[in-house]
């Protein structure tokens, strides 16, 4: 086990260097981010060179590159154009997109495995069907759709939740936005969770168990559900970093000041410092998720092992 951490841990650093390398470079072509900090009026050109050198932006790409890695590997994520540290804006909306994404990976994790492991061992009938044209339907509507609706009834028309969730951002206020951001996501781990159970319940590890005289409940838990959970598994953590990343549109329409938050007003306002600097963040959470999704592989089946 050790030696198999130790050499996913060498293959995540070309993989990192390669992505914010990519990201880099995507962000540079954007337009010239100077243009924007002088207003309506075109900077002029003294006052443009001074910014570009105060800023690092007078350097070739590939230099420029270095001196950010190198910087990173201090945790030195740059300066945006405003003169606040990254790092600053960091720490306010991280633990915001946080708490936002550990409600929608409770909502997939409950809801979405729970309706999956009805829906598997009741294939072909009416709550199975059901349960299917109501996933495809939460598929099919963007997810905008879905929270433009919820925050007008439920904020607007009947009043049960805040239309705007306030700076605090707590658990309570995030039920319903993490019920947006996770709904499509839900849905598929429930379609995803319910093919694994139907498959696998006709296996012959689940017919042995079953002759043996094991209780229904053990069979499932125990048995069935614990290897048809791998799949599921791989899904989420790969989720997690899409969650945090994709999390836009749904900070966009509550006006939670997070991660999505940020990025939108980076790219809006062509901030290559915060855009980078946040994305390079996130690219580190999908490589550690996907870490931990292999480690869990072996506790999930007992036949995988890792040299």
């Amino acid at each position: 086990m050790g030696r198999y951490v130790i050499r996913r841990l060498l293959q995540m650093i070309p993989v990192f260097i390669g992505a914010t390398l990519l990201i880099f470079l995507m962000v540079n072509v954007m337009g010239d981010p100077i243009a924007g900090l002088c207003g309506d009026r075109q900077c002029d050109p003294a006052t443009a060179a001074q910014l570009r050198k105060e800023f690092g932006l007078d350097k070739p790409v590939w230099q420029q590159y270095l001196t950010y890695m190198g910087n990173v590997f201090t945790g030195d994520f740059g300066t945006a154009f405003n003169g606040q540290k990254v790092t600053e804006l960091m720490s306010t909306a991280f633990p915001v997109t946080i708490r936002l994404t550990v409600v929608a990976v409770f909502f997939e994790i409950v809801i979405g495995i729970t309706l999956g492991v009805i829906t598997g061992l009741r294939r072909g009938r009416p709550v199975d069907t059901g349960v299917l044209l109501v996933t495809l339907v939460v598929i099919s509507v963007p997810t905008f759709v879905t929270g433009l609706l919820l925050q007008l009834l439920l904020g607007v028309e009947w009043g049960w939740i805040k239309p705007s969730v306030s700076t605090d951002a707590t658990f309570d206020e995030l039920i319903v936005p993490g019920l947006v951001l996770a709904s499509v996501s839900l849905a598929y781990v429930t379609r995803l969770t319910r093919t694994s159970i139907a498959e696998n319940r006709r296996s012959d590890y689940v017919r042995t168990a079953v002759a043996k005289g094991l209780p229904r409940r053990r069979v499932i838990t125990r048995h069935l559900l614990r290897n048809s959970l791998i799949p599921v598994v791989t899904f989420i953590g790969t989720d997690i970093g899409a969650l945090m990343g994709g999390a836009i549109v749904t900070e966009r329409i509550f006006n939670i000041h997070g991660v999505g938050y940020q990025l939108y007003q980076g790219i809006l306002r062509q901030n290559t410092q915060t855009v980078v600097g946040f994305v390079t963040v996130l690219v580190l959470v999908f490589l550690v998720a996907n870490l931990l999704v292999d480690l869990l592989y072996a506790v999930l089946d007992p036949r995988i092992r890792y040299a």
